[in-house]
């Protein structure tokens, strides 16, 4: 198996590539590529790998970038610190989506699911799914619909539509409805981040899982961070760190 690594941290990337190795030493990595211009550069004048390992955020921009710029006939196993881009990353030969920080069980994993597909996919030619289809059908771009909050001794339904964000308050994950209403929930922020649709909701920190319906505004801040305003107001300023920056105001220009 012939496999290239685009990932513009070299340390980040040289560690991949070993560890991939100890898992298959008969593996070969062709090349380690940094930039999205690198990337088009060696996909149009090599033939492709067998498999692609590529970082989502690059130092030059989001790795889609390269789809738009080449054909991109190997599958991807996409790498990337955050999970907020599942959807594109499967619309573009994704087969899998790891999360870093990397262990030996996910690239194994990981590993083990190119090999399975590689080998379906040539017994069964034209079994090749049509990934927008599948993901449309499976409802995995529409998110939860409402959610079951307890107040006041009562049960009722919010609906997520009308959630301005989810928040961390006190310590427990809160609902901010758009008519400034709050609900508190037993679920933890990450297990609800899981159940939004990643087009309506966008993870800005820690503490806050931000509806774009509620986003009065965006404004350059402090050391690259980005300040959002919301329409429903906040106790603290809402601040995207520099490392998702580029990733939210992507997420907000092409929704």
């Amino acid at each position: 198996m012939t496999i290239i690594i685009i990932e513009d941290e070299v340390k980040t990337a040289k560690a991949l590539g070993q560890l991939i190795l100890s898992i298959r030493p008969d593996v070969q990595i062709l090349s380690y590529i940094q930039s999205i211009d690198g990337a088009v550069d060696y996909l149009s004048e090599n033939d492709q790998p067998d498999l692609i390992f590529m970082d989502i955020q690059l130092a030059d921009g989001q790795c889609f970038e390269i789809f738009k710029n080449v054909e991109v006939l190997s599958p991807v196993i996409f790498c990337t610190a955050f999970d907020d881009y599942a959807i594109d990353a499967f619309k573009s030969n994704g087969i899998d989506y790891v999360l870093k920080p990397f262990s030996r069980e996910s690239i194994s994993q990981a590993l083990k699911k190119a090999g399975e597909l590689k080998n379906f996919f040539q017994r069964n030619k034209k079994a090749m799914p049509d990934f927008d289809y599948l993901l449309t059908r499976n409802g995995e771009n529409k998110g939860k619909s409402s959610f079951l909050v307890f107040k006041n001794n009562k049960y009722q339904t919010v609906l997520t539509e009308n959630i301005a964000f989810f928040y961390i308050r006190n310590e427990t994950p809160t609902i901010m409805t758009l008519d400034k209403n709050e609900y508190p929930l037993t679920q933890s922020l990450d297990d609800i981040h899981k159940l939004l649709s990643p087009i309506q909701f966008f993870r800005v920190n820690r503490q806050y899982l931000v509806n774009f319906t509620a986003i009065r505004e965006a404004e350059h801040y402090f050391s690259r961070k980005i300040l959002v305003k919301l329409s429903v107001p906040t106790e603290e300023k809402i601040l995207v760190g520099k490392e998702k920056a580029t990733a939210f105001l992507s997420w907000l220009e092409n929704r």
